[in-house]
């Protein structure tokens, strides 16, 4: 095959058209110039994915296709593939793509696998399409097919090899989750061996709202060795020459610590700035979540946007608070110090007549959280910064966190970390830097929500190394009390952390939005009934 191809991995936005569309002209230009004889673009590149029930919306249909149909009049000089929805029969919608060449659409694929598990309910908007033809460029005999259309064995992608297929072009919007990069090398590879034809795999990079897409699009060839791979969490227009045959120089894969890291990073800064924000805010305690919290904000959108406010009571040590200013300074982000000792007493005394003669508890351990909660949204109302949390996931699973307080904010940033993972991502920033910006204080401490003297969070939560194995066991790989409790050596432990994760759903409800990075999320990918009497079973 004499073909020079081109995978533009482009990072665009939901919803707005007329940018993605501008995007994919540029990525085309920028692809002819360096001689390419096709570009291809990731699923749904038109419209942004996942678009969710604006497809609900017949004028943002409209709009979409009319993007594609200027997209189609400018396209020269260069073959293109185009992911958009197609409403090829009334009240029908087709995921799609579209091969575009010499100013107009030449053809038009359906995906026909419709995914409708994990974050993915395809088949709430679109049908299956049917059928497929083949495209010529350049004398080779292309196919095309999206997504899952790849994934499930047996599918589309063998009657295109039977039908002549030189080159199958699989358009994906694949999301991120620790792990999967690989998985897709061996499925690609697989699929290329079976079919005895060259694959391009083009993939999404970005975030959207939960999700991050972290490209790493790849050229295998026949025998099944990849010859082409793209960078992973960053835009790229990947160049390969299938005549050549020989394997392009590969983009270093990152270790397991960093890639997590940059998947964070990625979807935190795609938050932020797609949704119009310039500065924002966190409550920095002097604790491991909010350090890590604070280090990733300032990586996403600079130290200059970054306020960090510590709101101590006579609960907080004198060395977490130091910890609070030394991180601050270390980070070189805006900070304050804004002790709410007053308001709490203001609180109490109010309280007071109504809870006379009652201990002192967890009533009023959390209004220290919800006084901080109302502060931060005081700042955020008033200056226009979001809010970052920082809840790790760990904390979110077993309800160790307070409604209205510090779960109050505008995204999650480590809502799916758990405890043990931020240790790890805290000691990668250090060694990143070759000096404490984390301060080993806070890395060293004991965890405490400081909401009473003395507390640690072990006091009432199993060791953090104990209870995140269990949480990886029931909350992402589904496992009853049996297999947990094998793997803590003790029934009670087990129920007991079940009983957390199961009351706490009301909770999770209401937290922002946060990056996923696990197989299985609290958010889009976690949807368990708030009125539920099931019970995790031996």
């Amino acid at each position: 095959m004499n073909i020079r191809i081109a995978l533009a991995q482009i990072n665009i936005i939901v919803g707005d058209l007329q940018g993605n569309a501008n995007r994919i002209l540029q990525s085309s230009m920028d692809a002819r110039a360096r001689g390419a004889d096709l570009v291809i673009f990731p699923e749904l590149t038109v419209t942004g994915y996942p678009p969710e029930d604006l497809l609900l919306k017949d004028h943002f249909i409209k709009g979409n296709v009319k993007a594609l149909q200027m997209i189609a009049r400018r396209i020269r000089g260069i073959t293109a593939i185009v992911g958009f929805v197609d409403p090829a029969h009334r009240g029908v919608l087709y995921n799609a793509a579209a091969v575009i060449a010499d100013g107009k659409v030449r053809g038009i694929y359906h995906k026909q696998a419709l995914p409708n598990y994990s974050v993915f309910d395809e088949k709430r908007y679109f049908t299956p399409g049917q059928g497929f033809q083949l495209f010529m460029v350049k004398g080779c005999r292309i196919a095309v097919n999206i997504c899952e259309d790849v994934w499930v064995d047996g599918g589309v992608y063998r009657e295109q090899a039977k039908a002549g297929a030189e080159l199958i072009v699989n358009i994906s919007s694949s999301p991120y989750e620790f792990g999967k990069r690989e998985g897709r090398v061996r499925l690609i590879s697989r699929r290329a061996r079976e079919t005895g034809v060259v694959w391009a795999y083009v993939n999404l990079v970005g975030g959207q709202d939960e999700l991050v897409f972290d490209g790493s699009s790849l050229v295998v060839n026949a025998k099944g060795k990849v010859i082409a791979a793209g960078l992973q969490f960053k835009e790229d227009l990947l160049i390969c020459d299938l005549s050549a045959g020989k394997a392009q120089p590969f983009p270093v894969k990152l270790d397991s610590t960093r890639e997590m890291y940059e998947a964070v990073l990625l979807g935190t800064r795609d938050y932020i700035q797609k949704n119009g924000f310039r500065k924002v805010l966190i409550g920095l305690s002097g604790g491991i979540d909010s350090a890590l919290v604070a280090a990733i904000a300032v990586d996403a959108v600079g130290r200059e946007n970054v306020i960090g406010i510590s709101m101590p009571t006579r609960f907080n040590a004198k060395a977490t608070r130091k910890d609070a200013v030394r991180l601050a300074r270390n980070l070189g982000v805006v900070f304050h110090e804004i002790p709410i000792e007053p308001i709490l007493d203001v609180f109490l005394k109010t309280l007071a007549p109504y809870f006379k003669g009652l201990p002192s508890g967890l009533a009023e351990e959390n209004l220290q959280a919800r006084i901080r909660g109302n502060l931060l949204m005081a700042f955020s109302n008033k200056f226009g910064w979001l809010v970052l949390t920082t809840g790790n996931k760990s904390e979110m699973a077993t309800g160790y966190c307070t409604l209205y307080g510090d779960m109050s904010g505008g995204y999650a940033v480590i809502k799916d970390i758990l405890k043990t993972k931020v240790y790890e991502l805290c000691a990668y920033i250090n060694q990143r830097a070759g000096k404490e910006v984390i301060p080993g204080s806070i890395i060293a401490r004991a965890p405490s929500a400081e909401l009473r003297h003395g507390q640690r969070d072990q006091d009432s939560l199993p060791p953090y190394a104990e209870l995140d194995a269990l949480l990886t066991l029931y909350v992402e790989d589904h496992q009853g009390l049996e297999t947990m409790a094998r793997s803590c050596g003790d029934i009670q432990t087990a129920k007991r952390v079940t009983e957390l994760v199961d009351k706490s759903e009301y909770k999770r409800r209401q937290a922002p939005p946060g990056v996923k990075i696990s197989k299985r999320a609290f958010g889009k990918d976690w949807r368990l009934p708030l009125t539920n009497r099931y019970k995790a079973v031996e």
